[in-house]
């Protein structure tokens, strides 16, 4: 088992509200893993804490062995997306994204025009953010998760504000990271996005997370 996040006893609190409680699960290379339930169940803070972006009340997440929180404040060679990431709407998509990727520098000016090819963004490369409609912007999200090619992919609703075409696309390409190794955590409203691309289906329940299949079938990957 190569694992890549280890989950010990996690539990978040809010006051007096238990959002999930001693939470004991590892995620691996190569593996998928959708999580599903009602809105307000705790999808988002549990990828929030698995990120970093915000701290458990009680247990420990590790990433390739370090503590987050401790060992390391956050998770690396990560492509994240939950909730609306920041861009500057004065600036065009493409400087957008080459201030995100100056932070590390693993990518070239290329790379980001590439996947931005890839995502249907390339030709208005110089509209301002301002400009972009909602399905622009939510490529963008997933351009500056996906662009740096990280070993782990976490995802909230990635396809929101999506056409129909390009969830297809979005799709393929999560698939492709699974299949070159890379590990895909995934919540989605639409079921057919977490049959289609996970086969480690979780859900919420009552702040426990109970594994709903060990694996899809390949006639539901059709």
């Amino acid at each position: 088992m190569d694992k890549i996040i280890e989950i010990k006893n996690a539990t978040k609190k809010f006051k007096n509200s238990i959002v999930f409680h001693d939470i004991t699960m590892n995620l691996e290379r190569g593996k998928s893993y959708g999580f599903v339930g009602y809105n307000g169940c705790g999808k988002s803070v549990f990828f929030k804490c698995i990120c970093g972006f915000s701290k458990l009340s009680e247990g420990d997440i590790l990433y390739n062995g370090k503590r987050i929180g401790k060992d390391q404040d956050f998770i690396d060679n990560a492509g994240v997306l939950i909730e609306t990431p920041e861009f500057i709407n004065d600036l065009t998509g493409y400087k957008n994204l080459k201030i995100i990727a100056q932070i590390q520098n693993k990518i070239s000016d290329d790379e980001i025009l590439d996947i931005m090819n890839v995502l249907g963004l390339y030709e208005q490369r110089g509209k301002r953010v301002s400009k972009f409609s909602l399905g622009m912007k939510q490529k963008l999200r997933l351009a500056q998760a996906l662009m740096e090619r990280p070993e782990i992919l976490i995802l909230d609703e990635p396809m929101n504000s999506l056409d129909r075409a390009s969830v297809e696309l979005v799709r393929q390409l999560l698939e492709e990271h699974v299949n070159r190794g890379g590990t895909l955590c995934l919540t989605s409203h639409n079921r057919v996005d977490i049959e289609k691309l996970c086969k480690n289906v979780y859900e919420f329940d009552n702040g426990k997370l109970i594994l709903q299949e060990d694996a899809i079938t390949e006639e539901n990957r059709q």
